[in-house]
């Protein structure tokens, strides 16, 4: 007898579930994933006078001096690399954003032509 209960609840809550997701789906509102965001251009501004200006600058340099030092205390080039890759990166960084949200395909036609010449090995 338990066991054709629990097969009944099993049987309801599932059904309960796929309605509360059905009924979920149909009322969502639309997404306008991309548009807008106007509101956060100041904080964008912010951030990236902070890693360009003299804020990054310092931190870049800080982040060069900690590599040298652990560079010398391992006795390993491998710590002021590492320094000096993520000094580049923190200035960089608002540059490589930038292009990335704004990439247009401008020269994609030239593009299509160059790789077509390469894989017929012309």
């Amino acid at each position: 007898m338990f066991t054709s209960l629990k097969k009944i609840d099993a049987n309801l809550a599932t059904s309960l579930l796929v309605l509360v997701a059905l009924s979920a789906t149909l009322m969502a509102p639309d997404a306008m994933a991309g548009t807008g965001g106007a509101e956060f251009d100041s904080i964008w501004t912010t951030l990236t006078d902070w890693m360009q200006g003299t804020l990054g600058k310092i931190a870049s340099g800080a982040m060069i001096l900690v590599g040298i030092i652990a560079g010398v205390a391992r006795q390993s080039i491998m710590a002021f690399a590492v320094g000096v890759g993520g000094g580049i990166g923190l200035y960089n960084t608002p540059t490589v954003i930038d292009l990335m949200m704004t990439a247009t395909l401008e020269n994609a036609p030239a593009a299509t032509q160059a790789i077509m010449t390469i894989s017929n090995g012309l």
